[in-house]
């Protein structure tokens, strides 16, 4: 397999729960950041994409955090775009860019082998569960990604990542043969931030902490 890199699209201003950066929300006493990246697994390097300015939050030891270039493209597509244009600056142009949103606390273990098995030759592959789709969670090819960071700073990208996936021919990898419940259950209200919490109560932490620890 292809050497894979991650970056935790970080950078929403949580305007739904108050203002307050979402990586730092703790489920189950757990910040949503750590939970992200301990099921992303091993990768090559972590990113963290935290929007137009690095406030210091949601960050994680060893990660590397990256602000959006300087364009007036926003949200998780500039996220990605600054993840690239990082990882090429440091002469990284290959291999398979791992991409999730930090507000996704059930993301699966196997999130990064089930993607790299469903890609095949195409350009990207995202999450899906039934008609549902989370264009932030996906893999990607870093050669097919190399031109994105200067269309994003020339305001000639496409208009989102839903836009982008189509363009790039990505494919879909439904979960529902996988999971009980959607792995990719996310979080934008208060509502979803009790309803995850009481779900997260009955989920093992075993894992998370074991990854926590090494």
């Amino acid at each position: 397999m292809s050497p894979i890199h991650a970056v935790i699209i970080a950078g929403g201003t949580g305007q739904r729960l108050g203002g307050v950066r979402k990586g730092d929300i703790r489920i189950v006493g757990v910040p949503l950041i750590e939970r992200v990246a301990a099921a992303m697994g091993p990768v090559e390097s972590m990113l963290v994409a935290v929007g137009p300015v690095d406030e210091g939050h949601g960050t994680l030891p060893g990660a590397v955090a990256v602000t959006d270039l300087h364009s007036p493209v926003g949200g998780p597509l500039a996220g990605l775009a600054a993840a690239v244009d990082c990882l090429a600056r440091g002469g990284v142009t290959d291999g398979l860019l791992l991409s999730s949103s930090v507000d996704t606390p059930f993301l699966p273990d196997v999130y990064a082998s089930v993607l790299a098995q469903s890609l095949g030759d195409a350009a990207a592959g995202y999450a899906a569960w039934g008609d549902q789709f989370y264009p932030p969670n996906a893999l990607w090819q870093l050669s097919a990604l190399q031109a994105l960071p200067d269309q994003v700073r020339a305001d000639t990208a496409p208009a989102s990542l839903k836009a982008l996936l189509r363009a790039s021919g990505a494919v879909s990898v439904d979960w529902q043969s996988r999971a009980t419940e959607n792995p990719f259950a996310n979080l934008n209200t208060v509502a979803d931030l009790v309803s995850l919490g009481r779900r997260a109560k009955n989920a093992p932490l075993s894992r998370l902490i074991h990854k926590r620890d090494d």
